[in-house]
């Protein structure tokens, strides 16, 4: 981020990276991923999200963005693999990948 500081958003209004909370924000991630070629389809099709495979979220109004991680653990009522996310309660392993409207789907192995 700090050879290509242009490329990300700029709606914080920094004048070059914050090492402290940079990492951490949803758009700096999916401009990252995007910039390294990382993107896959965002689709509807639950077959098409893999474990590993990286998802971000827009919750709706105030501009809240999420991201999580598809893991290996298969969810037989739902039929698709559970999601590893941190939305303020902690860590949990949860089935909400169509939970919140999908902005981003990356594949970075």
């Amino acid at each position: 981020m700090k050879d290509n500081f242009a490329a990300y958003p700029t709606k914080w209004g920094l004048k070059s990276p914050d090492s402290n909370i940079d990492h951490r924000r949803v758009p700096n991630l999916e401009t990252y991923f995007a910039r390294k070629g990382k993107s896959v389809r965002i689709s509807e099709d639950s077959k098409d999200f893999l474990p590993g495979d990286i998802v971000t979220w827009g919750l709706g109004e105030g501009g809240q963005d999420h991201v999580g991680r598809v893991v290996n653990v298969w969810y037989k009522p739902s039929q698709r693999y559970l999601i590893v996310h941190n939305i303020g309660a902690g860590t949990r392993m949860e089935d909400v990948l169509f939970a919140w409207k999908i902005t981003g789907h990356y594949r970075y192995f």
